[in-house]
């Protein structure tokens, strides 16, 4: 896979085994070329991905934004391991190269904390965890991140790894939420920064509570917001959307 790196153009060191790679080559050979012909990719910040373990917090702006962001981590060095919704693995073809490439189910309703067993395990083998705190594409009207989850900040602080931010902007262009066909022309520019760790270290002694993870969300998902607002060149909006509620909450 490669792409267009703003600040770094290699891949960074501590690549994976070839062996571990292997499964990643079938899906690279597809996706590679599909999201060069699709739209024009921008990589910022890439430095600030560490060479193995990390934990990726990414907001949600479309149904193919994850082609995009595995795309650029594994032009890293990094193999990309999504968290991603268990009705993935029903559909044929998809389910086998989800098992192939180790990417990890998440059952909404009766997980049980196993995707997240399963994600402490990947990370302590040097895979990066790609995570979207919304839980889904973002239903704010603008666009902007929705409230976040605590999964990632859980997942970081009993595992130690960075917890990275990462915004993104521009492929929802290629494909709007509940579009149903790709909107090709004009090429869309696809922009990915990638941010500096979120500052968990006064976090990481205290017991993981509510009170805890509610704090090391609120700081993941405004570096997320952030980043979002540097890629649009614009100030975010005040408070997060709830899609529960359908309004904007300070302090979400």
């Amino acid at each position: 896979m490669s792409g267009v790196d703003a600040q770094s153009p290699g891949a960074a060191g501590g690549r994976p085994t070839r062996a571990a790679r292997a499964p990643y080559v079938i899906p690279g050979v597809i996706v590679r070329p599909a999201m060069r012909a699709l739209v024009r990719q921008v990589w910022e910040g890439t430095e600030h991905l560490p060479e193995t373990g990390a934990i990726l917090a990414v907001n949600h702006i479309s149904e193919v934004d994850p082609l995009s962001v595995a795309h650029m981590v594994y032009n890293q060095g990094l193999l990309p391991t999504f968290l991603a919704k268990a009705e993935l693995w029903k559909v044929p073809v998809l389910k086998q190269v989800l098992e192939a490439t180790r990417m990890i189910p998440v059952e909404r309703t009766r997980d049980g904390g196993r995707s997240l067993a399963a994600a402490r395990e990947a990370v302590a083998t040097g895979r990066a965890i790609i995570v979207y705190p919304e839980g889904t594409v973002t239903r704010d009207p603008d666009g902007w991140p929705m409230a976040g989850r605590n999964g990632a900040v859980r997942l970081a602080l009993q595992t130690g790894a960075p917890l990275i931010p990462v915004g993104q902007w521009g492929i929802q262009e290629l494909l709007p939420y509940g579009g149903r066909s790709l909107r090709v022309l004009p090429r869309k520019t696809a922009r990915i920064r990638v941010g500096a760790p979120v500052d968990l270290a006064d976090l990481r002694d205290r017991p993981v509570t509510a009170a805890t993870l509610r704090e090391g969300t609120g700081r993941m998902m405004a570096a997320i917001t952030d980043l979002v607002a540097e890629l649009r060149g614009e100030p975010a909006p005040e408070g997060r959307w709830d899609p529960t509620t359908g309004a904007r909450v300070t302090g979400a």
